[in-house]
């Protein structure tokens, strides 16, 4: 009978022990920035100002932890124990985790620029565009803890369901950009809104990049 590989190799490596706990932490970390930026956007929503400054300066710490994990991921996976392939899978997959954060943590940048009160209908489509971005890292995160447990069938169900979340998310930033463009805003906040829009779809644009990589180290993994 064919022995089961996991490519996650380190999970069986005494010495590759912290990056395994580092690892966790680090999708954690950038699972929460996520989560952050959506309490950003409904204080936004709901015009609470103080909550909304709160909800970014969390995003930024929290894309800061994530960012110091994956220097430290890095530094370790250089000089550790893995095979040159397994090593650059892992790099790959560990930075390419690490831009959800960053890309999330640009995009509650722009909504702190953003003072003046956007119409309803863009909220509501901001909302649901940033409801979409807590699905796919959901079903992400959900995704790479089954690769950790080596149950590869539902980290690939997993990661589909992100493919198809990221599909609705292409359709949602054509929605958001229109209501913006046709709103009545001040060139500043048109311009920040929009950008706002595209951030959010880059967004889950990373999500997936993350999630097709957790499909070819589940392969690899058979």
């Amino acid at each position: 009978m064919k022995e089961t590989r996991n490519i996650l190799g380190w999970l069986g490596m005494a010495e590759e022990q912290s990056i395994l706990e580092d690892s966790q932490k680090h999708v954690e970390e950038t699972y929460q920035t996520v989560k952050f930026f959506d309490e950003a956007i409904k204080a936004f929503a709901r015009g609470d100002v103080q909550a909304k400054i709160v909800a970014i300066a969390n995003v930024a710490e929290s894309e800061h932890k994530a960012d110091i994990l994956r220097s430290k991921m890095v530094d370790e996976l250089s000089k550790g124990l893995l095979l040159p392939p397994d090593r650059e899978d892992l790099m790959h997959f560990v930075k390419t985790l690490d831009r959800i954060a960053d890309w999330t943590n640009s995009a509650a940048r722009l909504l702190g620029f953003i003072e003046q009160k956007l119409p309803d209908d863009v909220l509501g489509n901001l909302s649901v565009a940033t409801g979409l971005i807590v699905e796919a890292i959901t079903k992400l995160r959900d995704g790479i803890h089954s690769l950790a447990k080596n149950d590869l069938k539902k980290a690939l169900e997993d990661c589909e369901i992100v493919d198809n979340i990221e599909h609705q998310a292409d359709d949602q930033k054509r929605i958001v950009i229109g209501s913006i463009i046709h709103a009545k805003l001040d060139p500043a906040t048109l311009l920040l809104s929009y950008q706002l829009g595209e951030y959010l779809e880059g967004v889950t644009d990373k999500i997936e990049d993350a999630a097709d990589l957790v499909k070819i180290l589940a392969i690899k993994s058979k």
